[in-house]
């Protein structure tokens, strides 16, 4: 209902209350007995504020308190006033009360803080003991594991002594005590580390501790206490419901490798047929074929070997990264997931079951049928049929590697041509590995035309560019061959043997700098390879900076620390500086692994006569007798060194000796000569007729030499190693130097220093044979079982 405020006016009711006390409240008048207080003034909001006081002795909501006035709130806003008290502020927010006091401080003193404060410091230090462990640091992760026990039991004992014993933290415990034993074992301390897990163990107020046994049957495990291990496993497996599937598959996994492990080969497959039954995967699949094998069950190799090319992988097609042209958002998300963490996780996946798969069919190849052939036919024909069908040209290739490594050339050889009319990929593999055959058997003319083969299928294939390079290079082509080495190094830089095979070429052509350049490059690709760092000690000795090398023979020798030509390299440079001590080390050492190197003999044998030991040099020159018996000089040899001893008679029979197997030898006569005549013997003379004899055939040789004939030749078949004859000098080589040491030993007429030995072969010798200053090819070792294999078809598909 509206009011019509106008007519209030002409309102009799309305105007009588206003005039009287309903619409005016009488001043208050209250008196209080006993006092001088009269009547007071009514306090209104507009004038001065005077307290008042209810019958109960309370001031009214509108009394003055303390200096403030606090306003009638259903009047107006709380703190705000038209006019102000006496000696009173307008402070809304009260800051002329000052700073506000300072918070009560905990008091650490309590049970209750004490006891958070040390929680703390637990968890604390399993979270150190775990980082410690991350980073590598395994004794300090164990440190701060046992100290994070030690500060779990000091909480126990303080909630027992607070009376808290009921809430001790289980979780905590646990979790000192689990980390307590992982640090264990990661030190190999396997007993503590099983008492620690039993006492988890046997603590029945921890929930599911019981799957800890697995964690024991590890243990066990690497302790070979195999059955111990199967007992532990079994009792995890009790333990653990059937909900938890595939926790169940993993640990019946561990029991049928272990008893693998113990040649039980049944029981294994009792595990092994179940998970395939319940749950496939690659890894037990290819140990089944393996069990299979072992007990030589060729039917049951063969379903193995179909349920293995069967496993689901689970993982998506390799199209779905392949991006189309209209969607940009979708090429974008394709973009991001092409090459994260989860589609490298696939791409291991199928790369190690297709390395499964591969070493499967090598293996039950041979097996399966009476001849590998007719079971390598199988097994392609079911890959083929299977969503592994890429792989069947890769297992016929391994088919030809067979067949190499049982020396059958031909079969290999006609089993990589059939690759020459299949899809490019595969002939260009097919005819890498037949260029390589080739020129192993130096047909350089077939290889040559495979490796064509090779790179017209493929241009951008590595391996046959790097063969190719080397049929040119086997033709002395070094500039062409260069050129197709630094191409096959554009299309694959980590291409180690095109980078070894550059540095060869380098130093054929005398670019000694570039040759050095390459095999740098290579040496930091190839740390430990000792074929390298024995080219790049080559590469400073014809630098002429003989320091240099000797470092890097120092660290091939810390590589193969036997090796007799590299220690023998050695000695040769230290005693080309001087360094005799050094040298002869290095050479005793080459003869005590290799004691029939001649330049080695030679060099301790003539240190000993020069060190004035020549006693000891005559085991040297015996034994270099026994591996040239037909070089007279290591003869004479041994007959000085028991002349220059003082061993007369020895010396005498020794000589003897020599003329009955070398009757012309003029040193040897003018020797036996001189001792019967020092000795007083009644031979002197018949040894005087025989070396004027032979010193007049001696002239009449060097006669004919003069009017055109050979006399070199003749005197090498009539076994003169002391003829003047000249026709054997040659440059300054290792074997020279050697003779000529030799020749500058003490005692002016002695038969080794007028002697002219048969040259010795001082060519560079590398250690690892002379294969290594032959270009490497491109098909390369893997692993101990390979001779060969194709570089060009990747890491997956060879033989492990």
């Amino acid at each position: 209902m509206l009011t019509d405020f106008k007519e209030l006016e002409n309102d009799v009711g309305f105007q009588q209350a206003v005039r009287t006390s309903h619409g005016r409240r009488p001043p208050m008048t209250a008196k209080f007995p006993g006092t001088a207080i009269g009547a007071r003034p009514l306090a209104t909001s507009f004038g001065s504020r005077i307290p008042m006081v209810s019958s109960m002795g309370r001031p009214v909501t509108g009394a003055v308190q303390d200096g403030a006035a606090r306003p009638m709130t259903a009047v107006r806003a709380a703190g705000y006033t038209s006019s102000l008290t006496r000696g009173s502020t307008f402070d809304p927010l009260g800051q002329s009360r000052g700073p506000a006091p300072a918070l009560e401080a905990k008091n650490e003193d309590t049970p209750e803080e004490k006891i958070k404060i040390l929680e703390k410091k637990v968890n604390d230090l399993i979270e150190e003991s775990c980082m410690a462990q991350s980073r590598g640091a395994l004794q300090l992760a164990l440190e701060k594991a046992k100290e994070a026990g030690k500060k779990e039991r000091a909480l126990v004992r303080q909630r027992e002594q607070s009376g808290n014993a009921d809430n001790i933290n289980l979780d905590l415990t646990y979790s000192v005590l689990l980390n307590l034993a992982n640090q264990y074992v990661n030190n190999e301390m396997y007993p503590e580390a099983l008492n620690t897990y039993q006492v988890i163990v046997k603590n029945k107020m921890f929930s599911n501790a019981g799957r800890l046994k697995v964690n024991m049957a590890n243990i066990y495990v690497k302790q070979k206490n195999y059955p111990k291990a199967i007992k532990f496993y079994r009792m995890a497996l009790d333990q653990i419901s059937n909900a938890h599937k595939e926790m169940r598959i993993k640990i019946m996994q561990n029991i049928g490798v272990v008893f693998v492990r113990m040649g039980q080969y049944s029981d294994a497959i009792t595990s092994f047929e179940h998970i395939m039954s319940e749950s496939p995967n690659i890894k037990t699949g290819f140990n089944l074929i393996l069990c299979y094998y072992a007990i030589g069950d060729r039917e049951r190799m063969k379903k193995a070997f179909q349920k293995l090319i069967s496993v689901p992988l689970g993982i998506d097609d390799e199209d779905k990264y392949i991006p189309s042209n209209d969607d940009t958002n979708s090429n974008m998300v394709i973009e991001a997931i092409k090459n994260d963490k989860l589609h490298q996780m696939e791409r291991d996946l199928k790369v190690l079951t297709e390395k499964y798969i591969m070493t499967a069919a090598k293996l039950i190849a041979p097996a399966i049928e009476t001849s590998f052939a007719t079971g390598f036919d199988w097994c392609v024909d079911m890959v083929k049929s299977s969503q592994y069908v890429e792989l069947a040209n890769d297992l016929e290739i391994n088919k030809a590697i067979t067949y190499l490594r049982q020396k059958d050339f031909n079969q290999a050889v006609e089993t990589l041509k059939t690759f020459e009319k299949k899809d490019s990929r595969v002939k260009s593999a097919a005819a890498t590995n037949l260029s390589f055959l080739y020129y192993l058997e130096k047909d350089f003319d077939q290889a040559d035309r495979y490796a064509d083969l090779a790179m017209n299928a493929d241009r951008y294939n590595p391996a046959a560019l790097n063969n190719k390079g080397n049929t040119v290079f086997a033709k002395q082509d070094y500039e062409k061959a260069a050129e197709f080495y630094k191409e096959a190094l554009r299309n694959d830089s980590s291409c180690t043997e095109a980078l070894y095979n550059l540095g060869l070429t380098y130093k054929r052509l005398n670019r000694l700098e570039e040759a050095l350049d390459c095999f740098l490059k290579l040496h930091a690709i190839l740390r430990n390879s000792a074929q390298v760092m024995y080219q790049l000690a080559h590469l400073y000795e014809l630098l002429e900076d003989p320091q240099q090398a000797i470092e890097w023979l120092m660290q091939v020798i810390s590589v193969t620390p036997t090796d007799p030509q590299t220690l023998a390299k050695l000695g040769e440079l230290h005693d080309s500086e001087g360094d005799k001590s050094q040298a002869f080390q290095h050479y005793y050492e080459s003869f005590r692994y290799f004691p029939s190197n001649i330049d080695v003999i030679e060099w301790l044998g003539a240190y000993y006569i020069e060190t004035q030991f020549c006693e000891k040099a005559i085991q040297y020159f015996e034994r270099a007798t026994l591996i040239q018996p037909t070089q007279v000089k290591w003869q004479l040899m041994v007959a000085s060194c028991y002349r220059r001893s003082g061993n007369y008679q020895k010396a005498l029979e020794t000589y003897k000796d020599i003329h009955r197997k070398f009757p012309e030898n003029v040193e040897c006569l003018r020797f036996l000569v001189r001792l019967c005549t020092d000795m007083g013997l009644k031979e002197v003379q018949e040894y005087t007729t025989k070396l004027k004899k032979v010193e007049k055939m001696k002239e009449i040789r060097e006669q004919r030499v003069k009017s055109g004939r050979d006399g070199s030749a003749r005197s090498r078949r009539e076994g003169s190693a002391g003829s003047a004859d000249s026709s054997h000098s040659s440059n300054s080589t290792k074997g020279e130097r050697l003779s000529a040491k030799m020749r500058s030993l003490p005692g002016s007429n002695e038969p080794y220093e007028a002697s002219s030995p048969k040259e010795i072969d001082a060519s560079y010798v590398d250690p690892l044979g002379p294969q290594m200053e032959r270009p490497k090819t491109g098909a390369k070792k893997r692993g101990e079982e390979d001779d060969f294999a194709d570089e060009e078809l990747g890491d997956d598909l060879l033989p492990e």
